[in-house]
């Protein structure tokens, strides 16, 4: 496999643009950043994730970061207007495939994909650790050039991530299933309680924060995504569609028989999501810990907890509206859950079995 010797050419410094650059700056490789907007090249820049692109300058591997409407151009140009290995990180890879492959040096170009991110964008929420451990497509086309395929893959290394091989319409239907159409999902239920009554809002749990998370992103981006993607989503809605229809017919009818039949559906798919760094799933508990809202409480308890010898795989915190406490949620190895329990309370914690 070719060795990534840089400079790595970043064009588009938001969040995974400038989060790219600081894992490469991070492996010690020269990032050049180039922005239509020149504060965020600034901020960029300050946060340690390379230097502006200067005119003389010759990228190795040119990354497109741009949103999704403009990401057919600005590949076609890095194509034109360099000899490097050109990929992007959008979220559809069909697209700008069938944007440049008349280019005369398409062969250096080779599409992927970082399933990582936040509800935050812009260069202030990246981070050089965004990709450590995460999924990361690599959707060479037929082609593709194999030794800009193997760069590309160094690239993904060198960030931290862990590579994963698709056919551009394969990412693009998978993608569907596992961001996109749940990203629409979650808006719809989170649209619920934009005009909620004060006293009803105030049930409010970790469950609606859980399933509302990600409605928090950008809509302008994350409406050019899906627009990209139409195909593959219209195809995974239509069945959610007839799968709502089942709920209300089930409810309408108080058919409690068909209601759990949805409902255990429900749970067959999260038991195949792939478990910790894609390994099989292993039975998980929760620890719920009632903390004092101090400085330094949560640090003690999670000092607390590493001095148990267990392996914390999530944390979550709720907090109670009506007293300065709030409800720690630790996901534990179901086996290691009551030694966690046990240890806790003999330090003095208020735990809730």
């Amino acid at each position: 496999m070719p060795e990534l010797r840089g400079p790595v050419e970043i064009v588009g410094t938001g969040l995974l643009g400038t989060s790219i650059g600081l894992a490469c700056r991070r492996a010690g490789i020269e990032v050049l950043l180039t922005d239509t907007s020149a504060e965020h090249v600034r901020i960029a820049s300050g946060l340690g994730a390379g230097r502006p692109r200067q005119e003389d300058d010759r990228p190795e591997v040119v990354v497109v970061a741009v949103p999704p409407d403009h990401l057919g151009e600005v590949i076609a140009e890095a194509l034109r207007a360099t000899d490097a290995v050109v990929t992007d990180v959008g979220s559809v890879k069909s697209g700008p495939v069938t944007f440049v492959e008349g280019q005369p040096r398409v062969r250096r170009y080779v599409g992927s994909h970082p399933m990582a991110g936040s509800e935050r964008s812009g260069p202030l929420a990246a981070s050089a650790s965004l990709f450590d451990g995460r999924p990361w497509a690599i959707t060479p086309h037929s082609f593709s050039d194999p030794d800009a395929v193997e760069l590309v893959e160094e690239l993904v290394r060198v960030c931290g991530a862990v590579p994963v091989w698709l056919t551009p319409d394969e990412h693009d239907r998978a993608v569907a299933r596992t961001s996109h159409v749940p990203h629409l999902l979650s808006s719809l239920v989170a649209a619920r309680l934009a005009d909620g009554p004060e006293n009803h809002l105030a049930l409010s749990g970790q469950g609606v924060r859980d399933v509302t998370r990600v409605a928090a992103g950008d809509p302008r981006l994350y409406g050019q995504i899906v627009s990209a993607n139409s195909d593959a989503v219209l195809d995974l809605l239509g069945e959610v569609r007839a799968e709502l229809d089942r709920v209300i017919d089930a409810v309408e009818r108080g058919d409690r028989g068909a209601l759990q039949s949805i409902l255990e559906q429900g749970v067959a798919g999260t038991q195949a999501i792939p478990g910790k760094h894609g390994g099989p799933v292993r039975p998980m508990r929760s620890v719920w810990v009632s903390v004092p809202d101090h400085p330094g409480e949560l640090a003690r308890l999670l000092a607390d907890s590493v001095a148990s010898e267990v392996n914390i795989e999530d944390i979550r915190i709720d907090h109670d509206p009506g007293r300065p406490v709030g409800l720690v949620e630790l996901v534990v190895e179901e086996r290691r859950a009551e030694h966690l329990l046990s240890s806790l309370e003999s330090r003095g914690w208020a735990t809730h079995r």
